[in-house]
């Protein structure tokens, strides 16, 4: 299957050699084309994209924010496409961030996201110092080899269909008083009768956080299929995990970030994701804001669990809303509407 590489023009000449050197080697014999202009983004529907961002040492790239420009501004761009991302680093910083931020934006234009779809470098490419060893090769060799590996999985993902999808639905909320348990029931009812659904509720008291074992430790436990700290996590997340198809995270939003028990769930998830991956398990979740500040959360499931543990990302995974006082989110103008899309992407992205 071809490939469009989405590559922003560096603001100097010179700037994104090292990121050309990674690109011949990540896209020999593949079949692809070049798109380095915002301008030039139309007609992309339903191609695989990669994009291959030269940050330089500000994570800054002026032509990369006209095409952020256009994804935000432009719901359906993206629409049917699946993409992968190389995000390129002159310092130390500013690459994670940059990659979240084009991720929600190309996801909320209608792209999907294969699971782990990030290859990042920073200017040292000291975050490839674990790879190179396992390898056997140098910082850049581990670079050119995990692009590669990226445009593979690319240009060769499907994701499966089911006959009777699973969902798990994780949550740490009241069902009396939370505006995402409340949309969360609409979501249900509007999925019809061909669902299993297992709903776990991590409140206070039922979940300990991750204690930071040693690897070896870490990977031992979660090679029996559990966890040091055992617990609900290893009783009954684990094993609902491994049945899931999907996972739909249920997110207020406490101080612009996700609830202490979500967080403290995706950590704990570690000991599970070293003995297996999730690339066939979709990713969905939904986000409630009292004041503002959903995409800030929607960018951390994103970054912990598309981009580090490798569930797949539908387009337009996450409802966004923005409500305070109990119930008022049912009441917002054009509800049932964003309520029946998001159903309908569920179903859309799961059923055979």
């Amino acid at each position: 299957m071809s490939v469009v590489l989405i590559h922003p023009a560096p603001d100097s000449a010179g700037a994104g050699a090292r990121l050309e050197q990674v690109l011949d080697c990540a896209l020999e014999g593949a079949e692809y084309r070049e798109v380095a202009r915002a301008r030039d983004l139309d007609g992309l529907r339903g191609e695989r994209l990669l994009f291959a961002l030269p940050l330089g040492e500000q994570g800054i790239n002026l032509e990369y924010t006209a095409m952020l420009r256009r994804l935000r501004a432009e719901p359906g761009l993206l629409e049917g496409c699946t993409a992968g991302l190389i995000a390129d680093g002159g310092g130390e910083l500013y690459t994670k961030s940059a990659a979240a931020e084009l991720a929600l934006a190309a996801n909320l234009s209608g792209c999907a996201l294969i699971g782990r779809p990030l290859v990042e470098a920073t200017g040292s490419l000291q975050n490839f110092r674990v790879q190179a060893s396992s390898l056997g090769t140098d910082l850049p060799g581990a670079y050119r080899a995990a692009a590669r590996e990226l445009v593979l999985r690319l240009e060769d993902f499907r994701f499966p269909k089911r006959e009777r999808p699973e969902l798990l639905v994780l949550h740490a909320s009241s069902h009396h008083t939370s505006n995402t348990m409340q949309l969360w029931e609409r979501v249900r009812a509007r999925l019809g009768p061909d669902w299993t659904v297992t709903e776990l509720g991590l409140r206070n008291g039922t979940l300990s956080d991750c204690s930071g074992c040693p690897y070896t430790m870490c990977l031992h436990f979660g090679e029996k299929g559990g966890c040091f700290y055992g617990g609900v996590m290893q009783d009954e997340v684990y094993p609902a995990v491994r049945r899931a198809d999907a996972l739909v995270l249920l997110c207020p939003n406490y101080n612009d970030a996700l609830s202490a028990n979500l967080t403290a769930f995706i950590n704990r998830l570690t000991a599970l994701f070293r003995q297996t991956r999730f690339y066939d398990k979709a990713l969905f979740a939904i986000v409630v804001s009292g004041y503002s500040g959903s995409d800030i959360v929607a960018r951390q499931v994103i970054s912990a669990l598309n981009m580090n543990k490798s569930f797949f990302l539908p387009g337009r995974f996450a409802l966004l809303e923005t409500a305070n006082d109990p119930g008022q989110a049912l009441g917002l103008p054009g509800i049932d509407g964003r309520l029946d899309g998001f159903a309908r992407r569920i179903r859309d992205t799961l059923l055979g």
